[in-house]
């Protein structure tokens, strides 16, 4: 099951390799008895919608919950608009649009990022949307961008040129994942004549070949006022901005139509008398997969609802039928699925991965007796209303922030055709009946439909190829452009109306219970939501080589049972309320997210303080969470990404640092339930513990909640410390490759040890790393290795801080070839930053896109609860939350020359490429 966080179902290419707009793993939910519907009309309230003499759709909401609002143009344009020969057009385009315009000829990323904007794009089946969320006085700034670009893109040959490299780049990253390739060949084969067959982002082949004049036509057929939705939703008075929307947009004129008319046999759902043969891919790679596919109706069909009752039923958290049949059996690691429900008949997918060992013809027995029996059997009301109860609370807990609201509300308008459609399907939803989950299960889950695809990995063991050491020389030598000058860049910036001031964040309660155990307290009263963060000091730090995976098996294990509730039992507890509770190992500690609504909030503490007080870790489930651990293994050693961060940090830290240490099959194997219980029992302490909660409750009641829940919970001693030792940096640039058979992209990563959140250097290293890499289309790095040279889909520079000193580094998606052009670029890059500094204007432009962009984080009260966690965790103050934009514009400019001087080494590099094995260049 999916998480709809704006019901964008399908699959997403999004502009920049840092966000995902929706996730697959979402809020389990249900209900006990009944489920009591949730009502939409609030959050279709005060939505005024205001159609343009130009037909330009313009859904305004003022939600005055923090000073941020978001602005997003959706174009009811996506691949189902693409015919034969230019797949992949609409994406290229979304693509080319932030090229600059005829008036603005300038990377609109630059803009967007100085004026503070978290913004992003994608492109889906039946849409192409862009959004961004600032500060509010920056909104008039956003609108005369967004209109800007809607006539005036600049589609030239240099830009196509350009950009095509990085979309290919992209589309080249994607074929690095078996699952995208398996997924490929199932929805080529189950709608052989439709757009919905091919992929979102194109295919190479079609991609080299787009003209600037095919672009052009399709930019002039399909970005027209009429075939577009203006969505702004936030802090705003909206008479006076639907005067601004109709002086800005109101003068941007209809284009005429030329699209081709789509005959209706292209429409029409694939039929066929006798089932079909499963395709099987045999590639390359680590786990085994599957993927299985039904033909739907389209979105306004009756049906909808109940195939998304069904959906829950099946695939929605560990309860559902699917994940008990499949990976408590043993026979999947995973399984999910989600219905498609768009413009045109849309489809439903399973996706499983195969347990180690686990053969992919059994699984694929096991799932089509599961989906017989649904068709056979009506669901029980206990199944009726968990599944029920998990749309509905996935859809509150989906828009806690005005970027999901607005995105709800554009993709309603574009797709459904009517920004209130969720009001009729969640009044739907509730009303669902058993034969009508059964009547869609013999309609839609016809084996005679189905088209089903294996990937059976060719590689045995998921490891990875040879690897070589390089000499540190590279053929070419690359001098980078100028720095672009943000002076030049603000006479393109539309003005903005002064800072709002931050100052007035609300700070967190903070008390400690008798046993040690810190809370932090926040209320929000805007929604009926809570939001739990949490961290206990039992991170992957404290594993050692011997026992690599230990704190992770640990923490996977938590909910698999305590003395009183089996797995099962509590997976029912939280997701027959609309609650969630994970558990996520990093190196300095274990993290607990928790939601639900308001009202669950003693559920979701009691589930807590059970788990972390009573596990009893059952020796079946630890073989299990064991198997789908060595699964994930494989496939981490399987992507570049993963195997490359590995190598990476191995090369950074030595053997007996504890930051060296990462799971092997043999350390998997090695971990008994003696050592899980030793660990729990040594690490897993109210002392070593800090609970952050934001949200809608009684702050009196929530202690009265925490004591009686946590108060008997006790530690002996003083809990384990590990002295972390310094590393120094290396002697001289480093050079690892690494080869995975059948990949198509390389994945390379530049840095070495960096410095820890408290180190006083940590403001103006922010302010440097925004300027050199912090966002992949504004910063020196994005400017000249993407935009300027197209060598990289996304190029990226970071420091990881935490307690303790972490990486610096620099990551990039390149194609094989390139890799070594875009490495001496960047070290190019990083010699002239040595030398030459940064100039005062892109010094002060950092400092303001990071405090601009600060309350757009304070404006989701997940993040809140997150930030306040962390500032705990890592020793800062309670009043971090509300000085850190004061601190980051405090930064000097001899401070920022001075981190310059301690922290940017590029002759101490270690760079680690992987990926298919000719990105060494011959003779190096």
């Amino acid at each position: 099951m999916k998480l709809r966080s704006y019901m964008l179902i399908g699959f997403f290419l999004s502009l920049l390799l840092s966000i995902v707009p929706f996730s697959g793993n979402f809020t389990n939910a249900a209900t006990p008895t009944t489920a009591a519907p949730v009502s939409a009309v609030s959050f279709t309230q005060g939505v005024q919608k205001t159609v343009l003499d130009n037909g330009l759709t313009v859904l305004t909401k003022e939600v005055h919950t923090a000073p941020v609002v978001s602005v997003q143009v959706w174009y009811k344009v996506g691949s189902r608009n693409e015919v034969k020969g230019e797949n992949g057009i609409s994406h290229q385009l979304e693509h080319l649009m932030f090229k600059g315009t005829t008036d603005r000829p300038v990377q609109f990323g630059r803009l967007f990022s100085a004026l503070g904007s978290q913004f992003n794009a994608f492109t889906s089946y039946d849409q192409t949307a862009y959004f961004g969320t600032v500060q509010r006085d920056k909104l008039e700034a956003l609108l005369t961008l967004e209109a800007d670009r809607m006539e005036n893109s600049l589609i030239g040959p240099d830009q196509l040129t350009s950009e095509k490299r990085v979309v290919i780049s992209e589309l080249q990253g994607y074929e690095n994942s078996p699952g995208y390739r398996l997924s490929r060949a199932v929805m080529r084969d189950a709608f052989p004549n439709r757009a919905y067959g091919l992929p979102v982002g194109g295919t190479k082949a079609d991609v080299e070949k787009f003209t600037v004049e095919q672009v052009r036509n399709y930019y002039q057929t399909y970005y027209s006022p009429e075939n577009a939705t203006l969505v702004i939703t936030g802090d705003f008075a909206t008479e006076p901005v639907l005067k601004v929307v109709k002086e800005t947009y109101g003068k941007l004129a209809k284009r005429a139509k030329t699209a081709v008319a789509k005959n209706s046999a292209q429409v029409t759902a694939p039929t066929s008398a006798a089932k079909k043969a499963p395709i099987i891919l045999k590639q390359p790679g680590s786990a085994a997969l599957l993927q299985a596919v039904y033909p739907l109706p389209d979105i306004k069909h009756p049906d909808v609802p109940a195939i998304d009752v069904m959906d829950a039923i099946l695939t929605g958290g560990r309860s559902s039928r699917l994940y008990q049949a499949l990976v408590e059996s043993g026979f999947a690691s995973s399984v999910s699925g989600g219905a498609a429900e768009l413009i045109e008949p849309g489809w439903y997918e399973i996706n499983a991965t195969a347990a180690p060992g686990q053969e992919l013809g059994k699984i694929a027995q096991v799932l089509q007796e599961s989906l017989a029996k649904l068709q056979q059997q009506p669901v029980t009301t206990e199944e009726l209303n968990r599944a029920k109860t998990q749309l509905q609370a996935s859809f509150i807990l989906g828009n806690q922030d005005i970027t999901s609201q607005a995105s709800q509300l554009g993709y309603n308008q574009t797709v459904a055709g009517d920004y209130r459609f969720i009001e009729q399907y969640l009044a739907a939803i509730a009303k669902v009946t058993p034969a009508q989950v059964q009547q869609a299960a013999k309609t839609y889950l016809n084996p005679a439909k189905q088209t089903i695809g294996f990937f059976e990995p060719t590689q045995p063991d998921g490891k990875p190829g040879a690897s070589s050491a390089g000499s540190g020389r590279t053929v070419e030598n690359f001098s980078p452009g100028k720095p672009v000058d943000p002076a030049e860049l603000a006479k393109y910036l539309p003005p903005a109306t002064s800072a709002t001031d931050s100052g007035k964040q609300s700070l967190p309660e903070e008390f400690t219970l008798n046993n040690g155990l810190r809370v932090l307290l926040l209320r929000d009263r805007n929604l009926p939501t809570i939001n739990l963060s949490g961290q206990i000091d039992a991170g992957t730090e404290f594993d050692g080589n011997q026992k690599a995976g230990l704190a992770n098996l640990t923490a996977a294990n938590l909910m698999n049972g305590t003395q009183t509730k089996n797995a099962l039992t509590l997976a029912k507890t939280l997701e027959d309320r609309g609650a969630d509770l994970n558990f996520s190992t990093s190196r300095e500690g274990v993290s607990v997210s928790g939601e639900g609504l308001s009202a669950n909030l003693p559920i979701l503490i009691q589930t807590l303080a059970d788990v972390l007080e009573n596990a009893t870790f059952p020796a079946d489930q630890l073989e299990l969470s064991r198997q789908r651990a060595l699964t994930s293994l494989k496939v981490q050693l399987d992507d570049p990404r993963g195997l490359g961060r590995q190598v990476f940090q191995q090369a950074i830290y030595p053997e007996n640092h504890p930051f060296h240490s990462f799971p092997t099959a043999e350390s998997l194997k090695s971990i008994t339930r003696d050592d899980l219980l030793g660990f729990y029992q040594t690490h897993y302490r109210p002392d070593s513990t800090t609970i952050a909660l934001v949200g809608d409750f009684d702050p009196l009641k929530v202690k009265l909640l925490l004591y009686q829940a946590f108060g008997k919970w006790s530690a002996t001693g003083k809990p384990p410390f590990l002295k972390i030792p310094s590393v120094p940096l290396p002697q001289t640039l480093t050079r690892l490759n690494k080869v995975i058979p059948g990949k198509s992209e390389a994945v390379t990563y530049i840095g070495y040890n960096g410095i820890s959140r408290k180190d006083p250097r940590y403001y103006a290293a922010l302010v440097l790393n925004q300027i050199l890499g912090g966002d992949t289309l504004s910063s020196r790095l994005g400017t000249e290795v993407r935009d300027r040279q197209g060598l990289t889909y996304g190029i990226y520079s970071a420091f990881a801080t935490g307690i303790n000193p972490g990486p610096f580094l620099i990551q990039m998606q390149t194609a094989p070839g390139d890799a070594q052009k875009a490495i001496a670029s960047t070290l190019a890059l990083l010699k002239q930053l040595r030398e030459q500094g940064v100039t005062e204007s892109e010094f002060n432009t950092a400092k303001r896109s990071i405090t601009n962009s600060y309350p757009v984080d304070l404006a989701n009260p997940s993040d809140v609860s997150s930030i306040i966690l962390n500032n705990a965790v890592l020793g800062l103050s309670r009043s971090e939350i509300r000085e850190f934009p004061q601190k980051i514009q405090a930064v000097t400019m001899a401070q920022m020359q001075q981190a310059i001087e301690d922290l940017i080494k590029p002759e101490n590099l270690i760079i680690v490429t992987v990926g298919p094995g000719d990105t060494v260049t011959k003779g190096s």
